[in-house]
């Protein structure tokens, strides 16, 4: 189980709200727990510290961070209005 405050890792796929495209990799912070540990709400932020999303992410879509770990930035696409 993650902690609040915690990072993780996307293991897979995600959408943030706004539609935002989360891929495998984006770190982001635990902000919520819900269910014991069933799913989290994560904030994914910019390298400048601006949210670019919110999600919510299943235990089996991410990881924990590793000391192996290293940082890499992609831009995120405008999102698609549905």
């Amino acid at each position: 189980m993650f902690k609040e405050h915690e990072q993780i890792v996307l293991t897979d796929h995600v959408k943030g709200d706004e539609n935002v495209d989360l891929r495998p990799g984006d770190v982001g912070t635990v902000v919520h727990i819900h269910q014991g540990g069933e799913a989290y709400i994560v904030e994914f932020m910019s390298l400048e510290g601006e949210t670019i999303a919110l999600a919510t992410v299943l235990h089996s879509q991410a990881r924990a961070v590793s000391r192996d770990d290293i940082s890499h930035a992609r831009t995120i696409e405008p999102p698609i209005a549905a």
